[in-house]
């Protein structure tokens, strides 16, 4: 349930919210598209959020999505221990405070109790909602007319019936994860991964969104290990898109690749794609002090501009992602992931 005092004051909130969405995302399409560099360079935090001694007993915070709204940071991720998943938000005004920002579980909300995880988190403007992208076993989504009200998140529904037969036919001993919606002026487009080589992708008209998503198609292919998990689609500029999309690396450790293209269909055009010249990885990463992980791994670039079409600035790019101890092992869920950001110290402008 939505703890609003009024409907009045939602239809307020969710006006005020998409006028400041569709003013902001029009400022940054009528500049001049920067390029993007062919090669990045980043500078990153110490390890800023963690598990909170606070009975849960969690051994990680991971997966994040981050939204700068109305003056706060909002952040939604993943909570894992070796007996699971679940969600959690927080919300703060500066990245010096998030290791305090207060915990809200959202399995005490109508997303409810078991497997959720790799959360995604944007405003859908046609609507006035915030919509939640995450995955249960299936790919599915909740809304809140609020985002600053944790417990106001409507129960999963799912975008498919089941596992599409596509994803079915490839996935091999992979795990169908990391559910990410974008959407451009005519339709929104559902992409996801598969830990076997596959990126999948799905759409349906932007007025029929959340319903009709189509069979999805193959978007991309490669090696398991240089096409894993953790995909992220935005727009930048003018009608550019630029997609990463986490690989693992001969050392074992995470990193990301990247590609541009003029749709979100594709065809995707290598940009900063090899170990030796990635978009994020611990050899183009410096560090404040000893390096805490070498894996940069699952997150969210900084949005600023919150709507469906995910359009970030490319001048000084932030990213929040997850990393943890190289000398961590055990049990995967039960590893101790932890979120820092890291800043582009290389910005075309």
């Amino acid at each position: 349930m939505v703890h609003l005092t009024s409907v009045i004051a939602a239809l307020a909130c969710a006006s005020q919210a998409a006028s400041h969405v569709i003013r902001g995302a029009n400022n940054i399409s009528s500049r001049q598209t920067p390029s993007l560099p062919s090669s990045f360079e980043w500078s990153s935090t110490d390890a800023l959020i963690g598990p909170k001694e606070d009975g849960r007993n969690l051994a990680g915070i991971k997966d994040p999505s981050v939204v700068f709204y109305d003056g706060k940071y909002h952040v939604f991720a993943s909570t894992a221990k070796a007996e699971g998943y679940n969600l959690v938000y927080m919300s703060f005004t500066d990245f010096a405070e998030a290791g305090a920002a207060e915990f809200h579980y959202l399995d005490q909300s109508p997303i409810g109790e078991g497997y959720r995880a790799a959360p995604e988190v944007f405003f859908f403007e046609p609507q006035g909602l915030w919509y939640l992208v995450y995955q249960n076993g299936n790919a599915v989504y909740s809304t809140n007319s609020d985002i600053n009200d944790p417990l106001g998140w409507t129960a999963p529904e799912a975008f498919y019936a089941g596992m599409p037969q596509i994803i079915e036919d490839n996935i091999g001993n992979g795990y169908w994860v990391d559910m990410w919606v974008i959407c451009d002026g005519s339709d929104c487009h559902l992409f996801s991964s598969d830990d076997n080589g596959h990126l999948y992708r799905s759409q349906t008209a932007i007025g029929d969104f959340p319903s009709g998503m189509s069979e999805p198609v193959i978007a991309m292919s490669d090696d398991r290990n240089k096409l894993f998990e953790a995909a992220n689609v935005y727009r930048y500029g003018d009608g550019q898109y630029i997609l990463i999309h986490e690989a693992i690396g001969t050392d074992s450790n995470r990193y990301f690749r990247s590609w541009t293209s003029t749709s979100i269909a594709g065809e995707w055009i290598p940009l900063a794609d090899t170990e030796e010249n990635p978009f994020a990885r611990a050899n183009n990463v410096v560090f404040e002090g000893t390096a805490w992980t070498k894996s940069i791994s699952h997150g969210e670039m900084v949005r600023t501009e919150v709507d469906q079409t995910l359009t970030i600035d490319p001048c000084g790019m932030r990213y929040l992602y997850q990393g943890v101890d190289p000398n961590a092992s055990g049990d995967y869920n039960a590893l101790p992931w932890k979120l820092g950001l890291i800043t582009q110290t290389n910005s075309p402008c």
